[in-house]
């Protein structure tokens, strides 16, 4: 009954409803001029609130009304429906209200089979044209027109024609990959991009893309893979190029990061314009490590060999230092740890490997224990650091005791501003007999100067003059002139490295060989006139033959062309081969050997370290051992004799319990500390063990063969670790005694060997001479052999520097011309920036 009331009264409504809806996706509105739209506009809402009239006559029916519609439809007699819910008129009694629910049992006998009725609208009486059929057609075939390329929308009626008269959008989009990775941009709408599903980018890549024309309400978002949307605001549009009689197209450009896979999404208003999917390849943190131990070149530079990989090649490296030693809590130190950045392997080279030699020989932690950490951070800022080694940093040696006096007074006041009174009592003490210490006048005056500066210094930029000013005393005193040379040398072929690293014009090239050419001549006439007054001073040869100024000269201008030409790595490479040749020649290495046999002196000096760690660990464990049972037998006569016995030895080792824990524990111990000193002495001797073990590589990697004796001291040192791990000291004695003893029968045979291999080389030193004969002074093939095959030292002919030559003017002539392509130039000038 609702549906028959409501029907034809919404029907009209309904038909102008839909009559608006296939005008619009008829596209009929974006047809009409503004003034026409707008008129039907107005005829549509008008018709529309009409049709809303006929609703107000609308009313719910009533429930005598359903029940006579139940009674009609189902074609019930003597209305039984309505007799449930009447009741009789007249005067009620006891027989009436009898009879009337007698009646209505019996009327609801009728009820048992009721049923509905259809709506009955009367809607073709009303429309016996069927006109709405025809509103139904148009609106489903306007529906389908709709999705065509006239269709129209919805909002059409309501949207003016000169904004829809727009120019259509052209779409440009490309990925920019960091500019560390050397990856060119992905330009996406390319017609060779059209079918690709995904794009595969490094982390941190620029997206970029530009709308011309369209209608200006473009938005773009970017979708995570797990579906959270970020919106890219579009950038301030650049003013578009105006051109004569027609109107500038809208410009919008929008920037983003992208740092996660996901999908790229263009829209204007409801409408997809495009998208895209990105799978982002992380940006891995580099890793770096030590290749070989860290040690000390000829001439004293420091020199590190390490390896640094990284996906995209590392941004920076640096060495960080730290004092291995325990400090003074009130030290005051003058300098902090010193700077020692890392030469970084070429990006793109085959190998990730790469060597750093600087010469530190004059900071004040030179000589010191020291904990060396490589730590490298690659563009996208990640961090890695490489394991911590502690060795002995490299400093010169002072063969002048007097040299060596003042450089341990300088050492003492840069670690500690407050050991001043100290270092002038020195200094007192050195100069109070000049007649009995100085051989030269001069160096007393020096030092006495030393002694007014330091003693007017009222503050930390004054003390490290002093610092600095005892240096050159040192210098002056143990080299004379030659270390001035020296120090220029080195300078000025850091400075053109540096140069060299960073890209430097010609005519700072041009500067700076002409300062590296000076500082060497003069290097070099001081080194000679020190060979004059000096017999026994190295003479200029390399691999056995004589090192001439033109051989020189020649190579620092090979160096010299190769920056200028664009092959940096090789200039690079070159100069190094040059700072190795002097780093020789001021080391004094005639022979090949020479290197040998220093390896072979470190090698003994650390085999004598390990026997007097050894000889103090078994002191120390005996001690502990005889500490023990004193207080077991818990006597005061034997813990008396045993503190006369501990006192004595220390008497004899004065300053030892400085650096071996267990001499600096007091006389009595709980359970508790006696467990703790015997866990260190069984760790270190262990490292002890572990010691060993690396000398024998060493040996062995020399050509020597370690004789049984060292197999039966690393034996011995075990089982020394076990029964200190066991608490068993006196048995911790008897194997540290026989590790002793087995070391001193290895060095006995160790010596033997280093003497026949000595004079094995001493034999063979014409032999040796005659194999690099067909060499020159600088190690390189003679003319006689032919020409370089490449294999041996990499100094370019002059062919291929003139052909490096014509390739970059070819480049540069390329790139100069205005009618090139931008994808040409861009490419161009990729090429000129490679490093």
């Amino acid at each position: 009954m609702v549906v028959e009331r409501g029907w034809p009264l919404l029907l009209p409504l309904i038909m102008v409803a839909s009559l608006f809806l296939s005008v619009s996706w008829l596209g009929l509105f974006s047809l009409l001029p503004d003034p026409a739209r707008i008129g039907l506009l107005a005829a549509f809402a008008i018709t529309g609130l009409a049709a809303l009239y006929p609703l107000r006559f609308f009313r719910l029916p009533s429930a005598a009304e359903i029940d006579r519609r139940i009674e009609a439809a189902n074609e019930l007699l003597h209305s039984p429906v309505l007799v449930q819910t009447d009741r009789p008129s007249g005067r009620d009694s006891i027989f009436s209200q009898a009879l009337w629910r007698e009646h209505q049992k019996r009327m609801a006998e009728q009820l048992g089979n009721l049923g509905a009725d259809r709506p009955r609208t009367r809607v073709p009486e009303r429309d016996r044209w069927g006109l709405r059929a025809v509103a139904v057609l148009l609106l489903v075939t306007a529906f389908a027109f709709s999705f065509g390329p006239s269709g129209g929308k919805l909002s059409d009626g309501f949207v003016a024609r000169a904004a829809r008269d727009t120019v259509p959008p052209r779409i440009d989009a490309w990925v920019t990959p960091p500019a560390y990775t050397g990856k060119p941009p992905i330009f996406l709408t390319a017609d060779a991009n059209q079918a690709a599903a995904t794009f595969t980018v490094p982390q941190g890549s620029d997206v970029s893309l530009r709308v011309t024309g369209g209608s200006g309400e473009e938005t773009l978002a970017y979708a995570d893979k797990d579906g959270n949307a970020r919106a890219i605001d579009p950038a301030g549009s650049p003013a578009a190029t105006p051109v004569a009689n027609t109107v500038a197209p809208k410009v919008r450009q929008f920037t983003g990061k992208l740092t996660s896979d996901g999908t790229l999404t263009l829209k204007s208003g409801e409408d997809d314009l495009g998208h895209w999917a990105f799978a982002v390849i992380p940006d891995k943190p580099p890793t770096i490590r030590f290749v070989g131990e860290p040690k000390r070149a000829v001439n004293g530079a420091f020199e590190l060999n390490y390896q640094i990989d990284d996906d995209y090649g590392a941004a920076s490296a640096k060495a960080v230092f730290a004092p291995a030693d325990p400090q003074a809590a009130n030290a005051r130190p003058l300098y902090g740890p010193p700077d020692l950045p890392l030469v970084l392997p070429r990006r793109g080279g085959k190998g990730n490997a790469a060597k750093t030699s600087k010469d530190l020989t004059e900071h004040v932690w030179a000589g010191s224990n020291i904990k060396l950490t490589l730590v490298a951070t690659d563009d996208a800022g990640h961090t890695a650091s490489s394991e911590t080694k502690t060795l002995v940093m490299p400093e010169r040696p002072f063969s002048n005791p007097l040299a060596r006096a003042v450089i341990e007074q300088r050492r003492m006041l840069a670690l500690d501003a407050n050991a001043k009174p100290r270092v002038l009592d020195l200094m007192d003490a050195i100069t109070l007999r000049p007649e009995d210490t100085f051989d030269n006048m001069a160096h007393y005056l020096a030092i006495m100067s030393a002694h007014s500066r330091l003693k007017m210094a009222g503050n930390d930029d004054q003390l490290r003059n002093v610092v600095s000013y005892l240096w050159e005393i040192a210098l002056g005193i143990e080299e004379g002139n030659l270390s001035a040379a020296e120090r220029r040398l080195r300078q000025a072929q850091q400075a053109l490295q540096d140069a060299i690293k960073n890209g430097a014009s010609d005519a700072e090239i041009d500067k700076l060989m002409k300062e590296l050419r000076e500082a060497m001549n003069q290097f070099l006439q001081e080194f000679a006139e020190r060979a004059q007054q000096n017999p026994n001073a190295p003479q200029m040869q390399q691999n056995g033959q004589e090192l001439r100024q033109s051989d020189i000269d020649r190579m620092m201008d090979e160096i010299e062309n190769l920056a200028k030409s664009g092959d940096r790595d090789r200039a690079q490479q070159l100069l190094s081969e040059l700072q190795d040749m002097m780093n020789n020649l001021q080391a004094g290495r005639r022979q090949p050997g020479g290197e040998q046999d220093s390896e072979m002196r470190q090698q003994m000096d650390k085999l004598g370290e390990i026997m007097r760690r050894q000889q103090e660990m078994m002191n120390d464990t005996f001690r502990m051992d005889q500490m023990q049972r004193g207080q077991r037998q818990r006597g005061e006569n034997r813990d008396e004799q045993l503190g006369e016995n501990g006192g004595g030895q220390d008497e004899d080792k004065p300053g030892q319990g400085d650096d071996r824990d267990p001499l600096a524990r007091p006389k009595q111990m709980t359970p508790q500390e006696f467990a703790e000193a015997l866990k260190q002495l069984q760790e270190g001797q262990g490292k002890l063990q572990s010691d060993l073990e690396q000398l024998k590589k060493g040996l062995e990697g020399m050509g020597m063969q370690p004789n049984e004796g060292f197999g039966e001291a690393g034996k011995s040192m075990g089982n020394a670790e076990q029964a200190l791990g066991e608490g068993e000291g006196d048995q911790a004695v008897g194997h540290q005694g026989r590790a002793l003893e087995a070391l001193r029968k290895g060095a006995k045979d160790m010596m033997k060997q280093m003497q026949a291999m000595q004079g094995d080389e001493g034999g063979s030193e014409q032999g040796g001479r005659q194999q690099n004969a067909d060499r020159d002074p600088l190690g390189r093939p003679r003319a006689t052999r032919g020409p370089d095959d490449g294999t041996e030292v990499k100094v370019p002919d002059e062919i291929d520097v003139q052909r490096a030559r014509q390739i970059l003017e070819a480049i540069r002539k390329r790139l100069g011309n205005a009618l090139s392509p931008d994808i040409e130039r861009s490419y161009l000038e990729r090429l000129l920036e490679l490093k």
